[in-house]
């Protein structure tokens, strides 16, 4: 596999281009340079497309309608029934709305969200989205047909509003009624202890499961040198701060949470991948494909 330049998955420029549907294919097809797969096409009852009658073709697939109109031969395809249904999870709350650089974590988790659906309708799965504020927001089911609703619907979502990631995790378990993979990508305000226990649900339904964990390098170092007042996106509590006398106190707390992350999701059987949002997209790529390859090793 091909990583592409660092033009395809530098965020900074990605944020450059406003067609979401332009970004995914420019990520995508860069990253994926020279690998070719094609989709797997079965007799479920679920229609995908048409394509040209090819010599050979089974004539009971044949679209005599579309002959009638067109006179020409089409056949018709459909979603196999051995392709993954693949829901994407993304956190709408206000504290994605961060950034301490050109790219805040909801535009980062929006490119990856993009890219990745991107990618999997093109492995021939079947996509779908859920978006998770105060409640379940959005819900489009996965078809092979739903990419372009998806990216409509990621175009248009803001991050706004207090988050309740564990309650709506809940929900979004009960949602994925069909076992498949759930993506989801979320800044991981919780205990992660309560985060693993919403997320064994989804585990004890037969998903697959990978969380992605967009953090800005500012949240990380607690970057700021002068006195300030920070406020609560979500709650609105305003507090004063004075970095210098906390910044050693506050990097241990954000590293012990990363690591009872790490430890209680790996536990679950979640893959946890925590990635910066100055960084390219590439390690959050090759994490799904990781994932994937050793989940479903004949894909």
């Amino acid at each position: 596999m091909a990583t592409a330049p660092a033009a395809f998955l530098d965020p900074a420029l990605l944020a450059r281009i406003s067609d979401l549907e332009l970004l995914a294919r420019t990520v995508v097809d860069g990253f994926m340079h020279g690998v070719h797969r094609s989709a797997r096409k079965g007799s479920s009852l679920d229609f995908a497309e048409h394509r040209a009658y090819q010599p050979g073709d089974d004539l009971r697939r044949v679209d005599w309608r579309l002959f009638a109109r067109t006179d020409r031969y089409y056949v018709k395809q459909y979603e196999a029934d051995t392709n993954v249904s693949v829901w994407f999870a993304l956190d709408t709350s206000a504290s994605m709305d961060f950034a301490t650089g050109p790219v805040t974590k909801f535009d980062y988790a929006r490119f990856l969200v993009a890219s990745l659906a991107w990618l999997s309708k093109n492995q021939g799965d079947r996509v779908g989205l859920v978006t998770m504020g105060d409640d379940l927001g959005e819900v489009i089911p996965p078809s092979a047909r739903h990419l372009q609703r998806m990216l409509h619907t990621l175009g248009r979502t803001k991050a706004s509003g207090r988050g309740r990631l564990l309650e709506t995790l809940e929900r979004v378990a009960h949602v994925t009624t069909r076992a498949g993979v759930v993506v989801i990508v979320s800044d991981c305000y919780e205990p992660a202890d309560k985060l693993g226990r919403a997320l064994d649900t989804m585990r004890a339904r037969g998903h697959d499961v990978i969380l992605f964990h967009p953090i800005d390098p500012g949240e990380r170092e607690l970057s700021f040198d002068a006195p300030l007042t920070i406020e609560d996106a979500e709650s609105g509590v305003r507090l004063p701060l004075r970095p210098d006398e906390l910044r050693k106190q506050y990097k241990e707390a954000f590293a012990s949470h990363r690591d009872a992350l790490t430890k209680r999701l790996a536990a679950g059987r979640v893959d946890y991948v925590p990635i910066e949002t100055d960084k390219p997209l590439d390690l959050a790529l090759h994490a799904y494909l990781d994932m994937r390859a050793m989940r479903h090793p004949g894909r």
